[in-house]
């Protein structure tokens, strides 16, 4: 189990994606806990690495908990992510390992992993995402 909290932000109908050097996928912003770190902690650490943009703490809301088979990675791995809404400060710019940001639609839904998949299909269902 490959466990991660992601940032879910959307904007004009669109949700925000990034791109890591090497992969064919979008991913939504985040990644994984460092020991001791809580999820919030985590997902504002992570976020400023990948997007150079500030998380606004106390806007974080729990948006869902999302499983899917990890992207890559044999059969049977699984990756489990936390997933929050929150406000920002500043322009997402790709950073560190991000070698691309896209604000992406449901239509990009086979453009994105398994997990986002599955986050991008409640944001569709809820009406979040057209």
């Amino acid at each position: 189990m490959i466990d991660k909290v992601a940032w879910v932000r959307v904007e004009d109908g669109r949700v925000l994606g990034a791109r890591s050097r090497g992969k064919d996928v979008y991913y939504l912003p985040g990644g994984k806990r460092e020991p001791g770190e809580t999820d919030l902690q985590a997902l504002v650490r992570e976020v400023e690495e990948e997007l150079a943009v500030v998380i606004v703490p106390g806007t974080a809301r729990h948006l869902g908990t999302f499983q899917a088979q990890a992207h890559g990675r044999p059969e049977g791995v699984v990756v489990r992510m936390t997933c929050y809404t929150a406000d920002y400060r500043g322009t997402p710019t790709a950073s560190n390992e991000v070698e691309e940001v896209a604000w992406l639609t449901y239509a990009d839904r086979d453009r994105v992993s398994p997990a986002n998949r599955a986050v991008l299909d409640h944001l569709h269902t809820t009406g979040l995402l057209p």
